[in-house]
C-alpha cells in the first residue's frame, strides 16, 4: 500500500513510519526535521520517500505533486503533524492562536484537498486525523491546552464532515483521539508527566488502524487512551 504521513520525523509519525516500512508499505514521509529519516531511508531506499517540509506554509505542499503523480494512487493518509502551545487561556495571543489552527486544522485541510485526486482510485482508501482526547467532548481537559484542544476537537468535526463527502469516492475517514504518549513534544510541554503508552507502540496501532481497519469505520471519532475517562 501506498501510505503518505505528516510528522514522521519523530515520535509517533516516525514510529509509523519505521513500523510501514517493515510491514512492506511505500512510505512518503513528511518532516521539518528529516535527519532520522534520511538515515532510515538508506535501509529503505526504494520505498521511503522523503520530504522536508513545514506544512503551515501552504505553497511548500505543492512539492508533493510530482510523487504522488508517479505513486499514481495513495491508499492511507495519516495527518500525524501538530503543535502543542501550553499556556494559561489569557496568556494565549492572537499568534498561538493562528498557529495552532494553521498547522492542526488548516495544513490538515490544504493537504487533503492535494491528495484527493490519488485516492479512492483503486479499492477504499483510508483518511486519518491524529486527534487527541483533549479535542474528544466529555474527556478530562488539562489547563493550557485550550488552543491545542480546540483544534483537535475540529479536527473530529472535519472528520464527521469529509465522512459524509467522500462515500461515494471509496475514501473513508476517521479520527483517532490519542491519550498520553511518551514523545518528545509531551515532555517538552509537561517534563514530569509519565505517559502509559509509548510512540513505539501507538506508531504500530495507527498503522495497523490506517491500513487493516478501512472497510469497518467511517466518521468514527476514537478515542484511544487508557485513561478514565
Amino acid at each position: 500500500m501506498n501510505l503518505l504521513i505528516t510528522g514522521a520525523g519523530k515520535g509517533i509519525g516516525y514510529a509509523a513510519t519505521e513500523y510501514a516500512l517493515r510491514a512492506g508499505h511505500n512510505v512518503i514521509a513528511i518532516s521539518r526535521q528529516i535527519q532520522a529519516l534520511e538515515a532510515l531511508q538508506a535501509q529503505y531506499p526504494t520505498t521511503l520517500q522523503v520530504f522536508s517540509i513545514d506544512i503551515a506554509q501552504a505553497e511548500a505542499l505543492t512539492s508533493l505533486l510530482p510523487c504522488l503523480q508517479q505513486a499514481g494512487k495513495l491508499d492511507a493518509l495519516i495527518h500525524n503533524a501538530g503543535v502543542l502551545i501550553n499556556k494559561p487561556f489569557l496568556d494565549l495571543t492572537d499568534e498561538d492562536w493562528a498557529q495552532s489552527w494553521n498547522v492542526n486544522v488548516m495544513a490538515t485541510v490544504r493537504l487533503t484537498r492535494l491528495c484527493l485526486p490519488f485516492m479512492g482510485v483503486v479499492g477504499k482508501a483510508h483518511i486519518v486525523h491524529v486527534g487527541s482526547m483533549g479535542g474528544f467532548q466529555g474527556s478530562t481537559k488539562f489547563e493550557g491546552l485550550a488552543s491545542y484542544s480546540t483544534s483537535k476537537g475540529a479536527l473530529a468535526t472535519l472528520t464527521e464532515c469529509l465522512a459524509v463527502e467522500l462515500a461515494e469516492k471509496n475514501i473513508h475517514v476517521n479520527c483517532l483521539c490519542l491519550g498520553a504518549v511518551n514523545t518528545q513534544m509531551l515532555q517538552q510541554v509537561f517534563p514530569v508527566y509519565d505517559a502509559p503508552m509509548s510512540s513505539e507502540q501507538m506508531g504500530k496501532y495507527l498503522i495497523q488502524f490506517a491500513t487493516e481497519h478501512t472497510p469497518f469505520y467511517n466518521g468514527k471519532v476514537l478515542p484511544v487512551a487508557v485513561s478514565v475517562p
